[in-house]
Formats: C-alpha cells, sequence, structure tokens
C-alpha cells in the first residue's frame, strides 16, 4: 500500500509540503487544480507546474482529486459532448507527467454533506458532524451554516459561484432517478474509458457521501449493491473504485471488509476514516483508531493486506486538534491525519510481520 496525503496547493492549504515530508511513510501527495471550475480546461503549463513542485518535495504526483464532472454530464444534456471532450483532454495531459489514478464523484449538486463543521467531541477536539434532523426542506439552510463556518479556504463541492445557483440546480436535476444518473454515468464511461486504457490513466469513483438520498436527489455509489451495479456498467479495470470507509460507513448495514474483498481488484485509491454513528443516525467524524467509531479499521487494512492491495491509500478527514480549527480548512488539519498515518502503517506493519513469519 503506498500511503499519501491530500494537499490543496501552495497558498491554498494550511499545511506545506514540507511538513507533510516529516510524516514518516508518505510517499505521495494527492493533488488537484482546485482553482478549476467543473467543465473547465486544465492548462498544461498549470498541471506541470503542481506536479513539478510536488515532485521537487520527494513525492509522486500519481493521485488527482477531483477533475470535477460538469453538471451536464451529470443531467445527459445535449451539451455533455462537448464538457466530455475537455474531460478527455485533461486525461491525455494528465497522463504526460505521470498521473496513474483520477478520483471523481457522480453526486447531484452536493459533493458532501454535513450539518457541522466543528462539533465537539468529549476529549476537547472537534469534527465534521451530520444531524439527520437538521437536514431540513430548504437545502439553502444547510448552504448558509456550512458557508458561514468555513473559514478561509473554500471546500471542494461548496464553492460559493457553485452554490450561488443552488434553485437553478435543483431545478436541473428536479425528477432525477438513480437510473437516469446510471444511464448518464454509463454514457459518461463509455466515451472516457477508451482513452484511459489507452493512456493508462485509471478513473476511480468516489462513494456517495452520506450514502443516502438527500433533498430528493439519487445517490448511486452507496452499498455493495449499487457498487456492483457500477462496476458492470463499462467492465474494464480502468473504471474502478476509490474505496471510503468514512463515506460507507455511516451505513451500518454496509460490511466494508467483504466490499473490499468481494471488488478489490477494481479499488484503486482507498480513503481511511473513522465514524461514530449514534442510535437515531447521526454520525460524527472520530480518530482513525477503530474503537473510537464503528469503523473498525484493522479489518479494512487486513482485508487489503489479505489481497496484496499495492495501490493508494490515505488517511482521509481527520478531527480538529489542539486549536488548528482557526487557521485549516474543516476536516483537513495537520495532527489528527499524521496520527491516522502512524496508526495505519503500525497495523499495516504488524499485518507484514504476521504474514512474514517474524
Amino acid at each position: 500500500m503506498q500511503m499519501t496525503w491530500r494537499w490543496y496547493g501552495e497558498g491554498n492549504d494550511s499545511i506545506t509540503l514540507d511538513q507533510i515530508r516529516q510524516i514518516p511513510g508518505v510517499e505521495g501527495i494527492v493533488w488537484s487544480l482546485h482553482q478549476k471550475a467543473a467543465g473547465e480546461v486544465w492548462e498544461m503549463a498549470e498541471i506541470q507546474e503542481t506536479t513539478d513542485y510536488i515532485q521537487s518535495k520527494g513525492f509522486h504526483a500519481d493521485i488527482v482529486e477531483s477533475v470535477n464532472i460538469h453538471d451536464d454530464i451529470k443531467l445527459g444534456l445535449p451539451s455533455r459532448d462537448h464538457y466530455i471532450k475537455i474531460y478527455i483532454d485533461t486525461i491525455k495531459k494528465l497522463a504526460k507527467v505521470g498521473v496513474k489514478v483520477i478520483c471523481y464523484n457522480f453526486m447531484p449538486v452536493f459533493d458532501w454533506t454535513r450539518t457541522d463543521l466543528y462539533k465537539a467531541l468529549p476529549d476537547g477536539s472537534n469534527a465534521l458532524f451530520y444531524e439527520k434532523n437538521a437536514i431540513t426542506e430548504d437545502p439553502q439552510d444547510m448552504v448558509d451554516r456550512i458557508l458561514g463556518n468555513s473559514g478561509d479556504f473554500t471546500m471542494p463541492g461548496w464553492e460559493p459561484e457553485r452554490m450561488a445557483k443552488l434553485d437553478e440546480l435543483f431545478k436541473a436535476y428536479e425528477g432525477m432517478t438513480e437510473a437516469q444518473l446510471f444511464d448518464n454515468l454509463k454514457y459518461f464511461l463509455e466515451k472516457i474509458i477508451p482513452v484511459c486504457e489507452a493512456y493508462d490513466v485509471k478513473m476511480a469513483i468516489h462513494p456517495d457521501d452520506p450514502p443516502w438520498p438527500i433533498f430528493g436527489l439519487p445517490r448511486i455509489i452507496r452499498d455493495r449493491d449499487h457498487i456492483k451495479t457500477f462496476l458492470g456498467l463499462v467492465d474494464s479495470p480502468y473504471s474502478g473504485l476509490t474505496l471510503c470507509t468514512g463515506s460507507l460507513g455511516p451505513n451500518l448495514l454496509n460490511n466494508i471488509p467483504d466490499i473490499i474483498r468481494e471488488f478489490g481488484d477494481r479499488i484503486h485509491f482507498a480513503h481511511i476514516r473513522n465514524v461514530k454513528v449514534f442510535e437515531n443516525g447521526d454520525f460524527i467524524e472520530v480518530s482513525h483508531r477503530g474503537k473510537d467509531g464503528n469503523v473498525d479499521v484493522y479489518e479494512v487494512l487486513k482485508a487489503y493486506h489479505d489481497q496484496g492491495f499495492n495501490g493508494y491509500i490515505r488517511p482521509d478527514h481527520g478531527r480538529h486538534l489542539w486549536g488548528e480549527e482557526k487557521t485549516c480548512r474543516p476536516g483537513y488539519g495537520l495532527y489528527d491525519r499524521a496520527l491516522g498515518v502512524m496508526y495505519m502503517l503500525g497495523i499495516i506493519d504488524s499485518l507484514d510481520k504476521r504474514k512474514g513469519g517474524n
């Protein structure tokens, strides 16, 4: 397993690459051109500048998260072919600098949903929290709450310019069904996967977060059966998964180790995050330690290890520790994710020793 770290770019992240270098075991940086809106052209010079900088610090830049999908593609509008051509152009450019995996999602309107960015935990830290009863009939209430507390950094999927068009977006998606969204995803994949195969770039779809419909919007990557349907849309090893334990975890019916074992050959990227799910269905993000939440991180890593998984892995969202919420992007502080790296590497080292008989 190749340990990586998500980084939002120079001047756009509270954490520097020099700080990340001091975390043992981190080999690669998960990056993107975060200033680019969905459907916008990625210029080769910008791609080269970013990857050169990452590599100058001793990291690989094999993974991009994300090249966002334009809504016209998700909606299946006639204009989608224009945006698919731009996406294909980006795939080809990324291949030139050695990118191997593109993480993306196909969620309508919201890439992820929370109701509180800084919910206090008993130990004095705070973390992203989802309260079911706070999801009202008016999504603007949630948007105002999140954007009003997001600090100085924008969050992927919650860009103020995009959220300003909320009513327009919901009107466009009105009546959209799971079947229609799957059809539109299949159309997109049928166009791009042959290019991915030719340029050796794998697509890795991220599960929906949370893993259930919200505000009447369908969610189609949320459990074992939906994943199986997705993988059958275009049966190619270049169409695969970003398996996120924190996105699948709030649905306690999801047996994540079993999902890993069943679909392991199609998992290209692993996000490891822990969540504590309450009896009423609310959930909060907690430390990576398995005992602190409902995701058995040991069994998750064991499932990968048993299969000889050699793909990319990263710590996902962490708690905000020691007051860092004042300066960091919500969910993406330094300390808890660094602790998560060490916890995961400790498990992996233990599994390696057991396998080797030492």
